[in-house]
């Protein structure tokens, strides 16, 4: 009964998202700790985040789009897990149904 429980999706976007924007953030520090000259790679990011700059300001703003977008990504997984589970196990009650009741005819 737990493996087909749903999963609760506020709950699992806030757990993604604070997951991505901490990850984002600890990118950008240890980059700054490495080598704050070069930020070649990071920078790409203020493509994507508004406001991103490799910078401990912009390490704050990349943790916040992190969330944003671990959020949305995080709750939309809950929700299609939920949903193909969903609708599994109306398909499989259906199938039981149908299989049990078949030969029902028969004996009229």
């Amino acid at each position: 009964a737990l493996a087909f429980a749903p999963l609760h999706k506020r709950a699992f976007g806030v757990a993604i998202g604070v997951a991505v924007g901490i990850s984002v953030f600890l990118f950008t520090a240890v980059f700054l700790l490495r080598d704050p000259d070069q930020g070649v790679g990071l920078t790409l990011l203020a493509q994507y985040f508004k406001g991103y700059s490799v910078s401990w300001g912009g390490a704050l703003v990349g943790m916040f789009w992190g969330f944003v977008v671990g959020y949305v990504g995080g709750w939309f997984v809950a929700f299609c897990r939920n949903l193909v589970i969903a609708i599994s196990i109306f398909v499989i009650r259906a199938k039981s149904e149908l299989s049990q009741s078949g030969d029902f005819l028969d004996h009229i």
